[in-house]
């Protein structure tokens, strides 16, 4: 079964989201995570970077009242070191820099258990979209209006997404559970007047192709391995979904994005983290399962990841110099970065 490849574990601080759909176990952890190995040599990056960005925006907005917040999407495979860099960017924003920060997963935004079994149902033939994950998937209307509030400024809710709802399949939580924001009566002050928002998630800032460059990627075996696994009408389907997207990526005042040299070693990864969960825990994805599980994704990353590395501002230039891309080699080691 598929989930979102692109995980952030949400712990429930102060500048976090306390989603459940991502939620970390409690305790002393005797053998560290693989993720919890990994050295940040991105936050030196990252974060001088977002900072800049932010007194700049300051600076063109200082005139006015109350400016709109700042907005940044993030995009990272699995197990680079998305999770620490995150962390420790909310972190200054919030308590070094006092802005009150929301950390969002894109994974929230996932459909109710109901409406992805009607997608299913209607699409029977697209492996894609059998489960949450890939474009279509998403609640965009949802994800739209919780976007215009943070920009108003106004009160409204963060929904939640329970990953482990029917047997793995899913749902999202009764909006009785979802947490205020921007209520000027909230008892948690992080979550009045939200200044900074972090979107993250494996496909933010993909944008959709001209259907001719979708059907030459098909027809190109040597270079695209996944895409040949579904058919042309499948891979043009999801396209077409990720349209809707596109709007909530055109608020982003900044963007990060980390890369990896190769992204085949996305499978390598998955399983060292399912490895380590077997000796911890006792059980995890065997080499096999990661391999389905990766491959349920791959077509996405061979379709669009190549036009987040030239760049989800390219074309508008008064957002250029605004998008952050690290790549990192195959121990997560960040070997090259640009502004773009």
């Amino acid at each position: 079964m598929m989930d979102t490849i692109d995980s952030i574990s949400s712990q429930p601080t102060a500048a976090t989201s306390t989603s459940t759909s991502t939620s970390t176990s409690t305790g002393v952890n005797p053998t560290p995570s693989p993720q919890s190995r990994i050295i940040d040599d991105k936050s030196p990056l990252c974060i001088p970077f977002i900072l800049s960005k932010i007194a700049e925006y300051n600076a063109l907005h200082a005139n006015e009242a109350n400016p709109r917040p700042f907005i940044i999407g993030l995009n990272g495979v699995q197990g680079v070191g998305k999770t620490t860099l995150v962390k420790a960017l909310a972190e200054t924003l919030q308590e070094r820099e006092g802005l009150n920060t929301l950390v969002v997963s894109i994974d929230d935004f996932y459909l109710t258990h109901e409406n992805q079994l009607r997608l299913a149902e209607e699409n029977s033939a697209n492996a894609l979209v059998q489960y949450r994950g890939e474009p279509g998937t998403h609640d965009i209307p949802l994800l739209l209006s919780f976007l215009s509030s943070i920009i108003s400024s106004q009160p409204t809710h963060l929904p939640l997404y329970d990953k482990s709802a029917h047997h793995g399949l899913g749902d999202r939580l009764p909006p009785s559970t979802f947490p205020p924001i921007n209520d000027p009566h909230l008892s948690a002050p992080q979550h009045r007047n939200i200044r900074v928002l972090l979107l993250e998630g494996w496909l933010t800032g993909f944008r959709s192709l001209p259907p001719s460059t979708i059907s030459s990627k098909y027809l190109d075996l040597q270079s695209y391995k996944t895409l040949s696994h579904h058919k042309l009408e499948h891979l043009l389907f999801i396209n077409e979904r990720l349209k809707e997207y596109e709007p909530a990526w055109d608020q982003f005042d900044a963007f990060i994005h980390i890369d990896a040299q190769n992204l085949e070693w996305v499978y390598e990864w998955r399983l060292e983290q399912e490895e380590q969960l077997r000796r911890e825990k006792g059980t995890g994805m065997s080499g096999e399962m990661v391999r389905k599980f990766v491959d349920g994704y791959f077509p996405a990353y061979e379709l669009y990841e190549e036009g987040v590395r030239q760049g989800v501002f390219r074309g508008d230039e008064e957002k250029r110099g605004r998008q952050l891309r690290m790549v990192v080699g195959r121990d997560r080691g960040v070997v090259e970065h640009m502004v773009l």
